[in-house]
């Protein structure tokens, strides 16, 4: 019996999952951690001359040493593009259909690619990864409207569809905030987009006419979300609004950081393991923000 116990938990530290001795622990495999960090000054401007030593990574509270610094405007990015078809978006589409076409034309290199997602009751890939811009001009022209909205199942999805991916990951998603029949729930998709490492870029689009029982669940769990990936959101309701979000979007991007290091605490009592970034630099940079994903899993959800 003691040797089978002993086995078992041999077997399950070797996959990085649950080990089961007197308590549970969890183990994660010595592999480099990815972080990307965004640092912002306090007007929202990327601040790209940042060094290595102007930053401090903890894990779990535990100070860890950087072993992998470098500025990430030359790496390659996959963007999946969610777009909200449902009907309650039916009269801001064009707008948004034209301003994600133009932010597509500016940020996609042919090092890069990108997905194209619709959603409303179905979600739907209407192109796959690709940096032809024909391709994904003519994939924007066939979105259609659709009548409810499968937010998570589209957030759940796209991380999905990114986790493989190699280099930078980020999700773009053109919402009213609105979920009225997803498949999975919040916390699935927040999983998700975690073990992805997909950073949650939201443009939430605001009704020009407010209706007093708008459902505003779907928009809180965005902005946690987006927060949580280290990304941003954003509240638009007219065509400068949307192609203002996309810029600052595009901006972050050429100016990001990563900063990866291998765990040095191999053992710890939670799945989660939180990540804490803070940056030391000159007096005159002001009060800077700093934003990265706030932890990852060790194990992944099936």
């Amino acid at each position: 019996m003691k040797q089978a116990a002993t086995a078992a938990l041999v077997f399950c530290l070797s996959l990085a999952c649950i080990a089961q001795d007197s308590d549970t622990a969890f183990k994660v495999n010595v592999r480099l951690v990815n972080v990307f960090v965004t640092v912002t000054d306090q007007h929202g401007a990327p601040i790209a001359d940042l060094k290595k030593d102007n930053f401090q990574l903890r894990e779990d509270g535990k100070e860890q040493k950087i072993s992998v610094f470098d500025k990430e405007s030359a790496l390659p990015v996959s963007i999946v593009l969610a777009i909200d078809t449902s009907l309650s978006t039916r009269k801001d589409l064009p707008l948004e259909l034209a301003s994600a076409r133009r932010f597509v034309h500016a940020i996609l290199r042919p090092v890069d690619a990108l997905s194209l997602y619709q959603f409303s009751e179905i979600v739907s890939e209407v192109t796959s990864f690709t940096s032809d811009l024909r391709r994904i001009d003519h994939a924007i022209d066939r979105i259609h409207v659709g009548s409810a909205t499968a937010l998570y199942d589209a957030l759940y999805l796209g991380a999905e569809a990114l986790e493989p991916r190699q280099g930078r990951k980020v999700m773009v998603v053109i919402t009213d905030g609105g979920d009225t029949m997803s498949k999975v729930d919040y916390k699935e998709a927040v999983r998700a987009a975690q073990q992805a490492e997909a950073i949650l870029y939201s443009i939430i689009v605001v009704p020009i006419e407010a209706s007093a029982g708008r459902d505003t669940g779907g928009e809180h769990a965005l902005i946690q979300l987006s927060e949580d990936t280290g990304g941003k959101y954003f509240y638009a309701s007219s065509m400068p609004q949307l192609d203002s979000a996309f810029r600052q979007i595009s901006d972050e991007l050429r100016t990001q950081y990563l900063l990866a290091y291998y765990p040095s605490q191999k053992l710890s009592d939670s799945d989660f393991r939180r990540i804490e970034v803070s940056v030391n630099a000159a007096p005159a940079a002001g009060n800077l923000k700093v934003r990265h994903r706030t932890g990852y899993y060790t194990s992944k959800s099936h």
